[in-house]
């Protein structure tokens, strides 16, 4: 029955991608910075361990929201940037953000 769900619900099959408190926090710091590398992240994204970003990140490229980009050979470097397809989750993660906004934790 899940896979029936997954297969034909759109929200679903985007909550796969995205559905993590992590992976949103991510898609915002990308969205707001272009370019962030590994350490910055893990600085943004307080509490994070580092397993668990790593595996987001290679979540979030797997499913072609994210690419990796080398800026330094010598030792190798990388740098996370949003592809076209990622960009298309701004006006949800912006949508989110006034969400919390109107509607803060401390109210019921």
């Amino acid at each position: 029955m899940k896979d029936t769900i997954s297969k034909f619900c759109p929200v679903v099959r985007a909550l796969e991608v995205v559905g993590d408190k992590w992976t949103l926090i991510i898609l915002r710091d990308l969205l707001l910075h272009k370019t962030r590398r590994f350490q910055d992240l893990q600085e943004s994204l307080e509490g994070i361990a580092p397993n668990t970003l790593s595996a987001r990140l290679k979540s979030l490229e797997s499913n072609g929201v994210i690419e990796r980009k080398l800026y330094s050979e010598h030792p190798p470097r990388l740098e996370y940037v949003l592809t076209a397809k990622g960009r298309h989750l701004g006006p949800i993660v912006m949508a989110l953000r006034a969400w919390g906004n109107k509607y803060p934790t401390d109210e019921n």
